[in-house]
């Protein structure tokens, strides 16, 4: 059997990183191979000239009315039975990274024609043998979804139309929507030429745009939402009033796919490697989030306020010894992570009344992430006011490997969460959590078993159940130390192994 997956990250590779995807790239391909199954995968280029890799073929292809030649690239490494392979082109490594913000009223604009184009090479690719042609190929997310529109409706790739197609949606929140025509990033204006079905590629809510995810999901043979809970989930509509987030707008489609038989729910998995007895303190910690610390600082003439008080606040915590729980948090600050957080009840911020509970046991608060400005601002606020607590505005991996190793409970209360591998990082360490019981999180999180887990229906209640439960879980950890070492035990003993994903993937994806 041959995979060939497509997707627009890959942490096999340098700088292909931003979100979970990117380890799922990186990890399935790896167990598929230990059981047999060979696996290419491609990704654009985003800069990757250094690395040591062929050049096995160039591609030309109408797009946007001109010809555009792209170049293929197989990178040099050790895995057997993995291909890791990129498609180089001015538009990829001119975006400047893997995504892009465009200004409002344009979403997804440059990222849609840049993956447009990429998507039109692979299928170039396979259609002249460059890529070699698969049992199934598999398509991660909106940015691969156009090789399915392409496959399916364009004349040129007819040979190709019964390649048999997986399509993993990883996050349903972004769907990549473009206008059909009128606007140099639509779908007419890439491929003008193109005879395609509308109501199978337009938005619901929409009509007049192209959704690049809908679209994928109508046309694949199996769709595979990464949890089975999360498969679940999709079915029904989001009710943001409610706290709810379900299909956005795209649960009919995904009702369509299971009362077809070809919607699958499989879990993403996780590494374990071998444990080493590396002891590590809470001193290295610091240390390790000051040197971070120093080097986010550079990168602008000017110190934020962010960085400023992280320092000051982390010069306190050196100076203090810590005597009770160490709460962590590892994350992207987006709503769907920390909605419930910035919620108010009785006007005062949840993230306040979740300081003064954890200070009332001593303990304290570190939370490692960055994303979106007004909330870096909000926590960097909340700062601030709670002296026991550390945000540390930005992405450190050393950081975060010390805070899953060294914390006593892991805070991830995601309003959503289709997988999940914060909590599976945190449990592999030995690290309890305490989620919010949906999607991988109720599939890897059982409360009192594991970790800690909340669950009430509208968003207020939601904000209190958070609150009830940390109250209950600090007290479990003060009172009863036996309990919450087993707990802690079971946390770090559960196994979410990629070896079992990659039989799921043959037997209910693949087949």
């Amino acid at each position: 059997m041959h995979v060939l997956m497509v997707a627009a990250e890959n942490d096999a590779l340098p700088g292909a990183k931003v979100g979970g995807v990117a380890d799922v790239v990186r990890d399935a391909p790896k167990a598929l191979a230990e059981q047999g199954v060979s696996v290419d995968v491609v990704i654009p280029d985003y800069g990757f000239d250094e690395l040591n890799r062929t050049h096995i073929g160039d591609v030309t292809v109408a797009f946007n009315a001109h010809p555009h030649v792209l170049t293929l690239f197989k990178i040099e490494q050790s895995q057997s039975n993995v291909a890791q392979i990129v498609i180089s082109h001015p538009l990829f490594r001119n975006s400047g990274s893997v995504y892009c913000n465009d200004a409002p009223g344009r979403p997804f604009a440059t990222d849609a024609t840049k993956f447009a184009l990429f998507n039109a090479a692979v299928c170039e690719a396979l259609l002249q043998g460059i890529l070699k042609r698969p049992t199934a190929l598999h398509l991660h997310d909106w940015h691969s979804a156009c090789v399915a529109v392409l496959l399916k409706f364009e004349l040129r790739y007819r040979e190709l139309n019964n390649l048999k197609i997986a399509y993993t949606v990883h996050n349903i929140a972004l769907q990549g929507i473009r206008p059909f025509k009128h606007d140099d990033s639509s779908l007419e204006a890439w491929f003008p030429s193109l005879s395609y079905d509308g109501q199978q590629l337009c938005d619901p809510r929409y009509p007049h745009c192209f959704n690049p995810m809908r679209s994928a999901i109508n046309l694949a043979d199996k769709v595979h939402l990464v949890s089975p809970t999360y498969s679940q989930e999709v079915l029904k509509p989001s009710n943001y009033e409610h706290g709810f987030f379900g299909g956005e707008g795209l649960e009919q489609d995904l009702k369509n796919a299971a009362t077809e038989g070809k919607l699958v729910g499989i879990l993403n998995g996780c590494e374990y490697p071998n444990s080493t007895d590396n002891k590590v303190t809470l001193d290295d910690l610091y240390s390790q989030a000051q040197s971070t610390l120093f080097s986010w600082m550079t990168k602008t003439p000017q110190l934020q306020s962010s960085y400023y008080i992280a320092h000051q606040r982390l010069q306190q915590f050196m100076l203090l010894p810590v005597k009770g729980p160490l709460i962590t948090s590892v994350g992207r600050l987006t709503e769907q992570k920390v909605l419930l957080l910035c919620q108010s009840i009785d006007g005062e911020l949840v993230i306040d009344k979740v300081c003064k509970m954890v200070s009332e046991s001593n303990g304290r608060i570190i939370i490692l992430g960055s994303g979106d400005e007004v909330l870096e601002e909000l926590f960097t606020k909340a700062m601030a006011r709670n002296s026991n607590l550390l945000f540390l505005k930005g992405y450190g991996q050393g950081v975060g490997d010390l805070m899953y190793k060294l914390g006593d409970l892991f805070l991830m209360p995601s309003s959503f969460e289709p997988c999940g591998i914060s909590q599976m990082l945190a449990m592999r360490a030995g690290q309890p959590c305490l989620v919010h019981s949906v999607g991988g999180l109720k599939d890897t999180v059982q409360h009192y078993e594991n970790g800690f887990s909340f669950n009430a229906g509208t968003l207020s209640k939601q904000t209190d159940s958070l609150l009830e439960c940390l109250n209950e879980t600090l007290t479990l950890h003060k009172q009863d130390p036996k309990q919450w070492q087993q707990i802690k035990a079971n946390a770090k003993g559960a196994r979410f192994s990629w070896p079992k994903v990659a039989t799921d993937y043959i037997s209910y994806l693949y087949q």
